[in-house]
């Protein structure tokens, strides 16, 4: 069997190209992660500015269906293809994406919460051992040394993001021991974000730019900021000017970043998720924000940046549907 390709432009698929599921992408898990920050967008849309509440709960509940849908199928992918789950955890790029599925767990705690409290505990402490997990086996490839500088890419920054959607969603979590877990998440995440952003930027500056099929993930730079002002907020307990800092500095990334994302010539595949879970939070961030300024152009910031994600994840979830039917997306 050919071996897996170590560009980390081109995903590991099955190399005569037929229809599989060995070549379900991981990267899939991040449809998950834009469509929960969506709800929880349109559920503080709901509480901040009377937005119809069953907007917020049809797409939470439908998150959580995508996510059962895609966690069978990356199982059967396990079970049939052991191999090329191993490959893809192995890349240098694409292992980086096994962090959608903390993210996606961390992230339907939140969604699930007011409907079971226990559901909700028992899913976060889930997706906070797997999120440390992941941060602590990234950083540790990257200790290693040799690490071609070439691979330094947006996709580096998900497990630091994922530990901090554990103080992003663990804000209200009841047990003695989650306050001290937040803090913990906070001060992991923030210097992995920081530090891997700084190799990411001097890469994306000093070598040559992403190939098409990649440029999508460079909305992942917004990511830390915006995730950053939602677990600084929740660890604090409310904003104050850092937060205000954490906030503009997401904004100015995602207008910097949009222009090149949002461009003609690029084909759809499941890369086009990594634009949602970073906008979502940009989203859900102005919301926070326009209502603690509440400010009319702040709330105005706020509804425009929420279309544009809910126009945004519509049109990948039905570009999505038709690949999965036509058998594109495994092949």
């Amino acid at each position: 069997m050919q071996a897996p390709s170590m560009d980390p432009s081109r995903p590991i698929v099955e190399p005569s190209g037929k229809s599989s599921v060995r070549n379900l992408p991981v990267n899939l898990f991040a449809s998950v992660m834009g469509l929960s920050g969506l709800a929880l967008a349109w559920r503080l849309a709901h509480d901040r500015f009377g937005a119809p509440a069953f907007v917020g709960e049809a797409i939470g509940a439908f998150a959580l269906g995508v996510f059962v849908l895609v966690a069978l199928g990356y199982l059967t992918k396990l079970a049939q293809h052991p191999q090329a789950v191993r490959a893809e955890f192995q890349h240098p790029v694409a292992g980086n994406f096994f962090g959608t599925i903390a993210i996606s767990v961390l992230l339907l705690s939140a969604v699930v919460e007011p409907y079971s409290a226990a559901a909700a505990r028992a899913t976060w402490t889930i997706g906070v051992l797997a999120a440390f997990a992941l941060s602590f086996v990234a950083v540790s490839r990257l200790l290693k040394g040799q690490v071609d500088a070439s691979h330094a890419m947006p996709a580096w920054l998900i497990p630091g993001v994922a530990t901090l959607d554990i103080a992003v969603t663990g804000g209200h979590m009841p047990m003695a021991w989650a306050s001290e877990i937040n803090l913990f998440a906070g001060a992991v995440g923030a210097v992995l974000a920081l530090v891997l952003f700084a190799m990411i930027v001097s890469r994306l500056v000093h070598r040559d730019p992403l190939v098409p099929a990649m440029t999508p993930s460079l909305m992942i730079l917004v990511a830390p900021f915006a995730v950053g002002f939602l677990a600084y907020v929740n660890i604090i307990g409310g904003i104050d000017r850092f937060a205000a800092l954490l906030f503009y500095f997401a904004l100015f990334m995602f207008a910097v970043v949009a222009p090149k994302v949002f461009r003609r010539g690029i084909g759809f595949s499941a890369a086009w998720w990594a634009i949602g879970f970073p906008m979502a939070a940009l989203a859900n961030a102005a919301l926070k924000y326009a209502d603690f300024r509440a400010s009319g152009p702040h709330g105005v910031l706020a509804a425009v940046l929420l279309g544009l994600l809910s126009v945004a994840l519509a049109v990948l979830t039905v570009r999505t549907v038709r690949s999965a039917l036509d058998g594109a997306l495994f092949s």
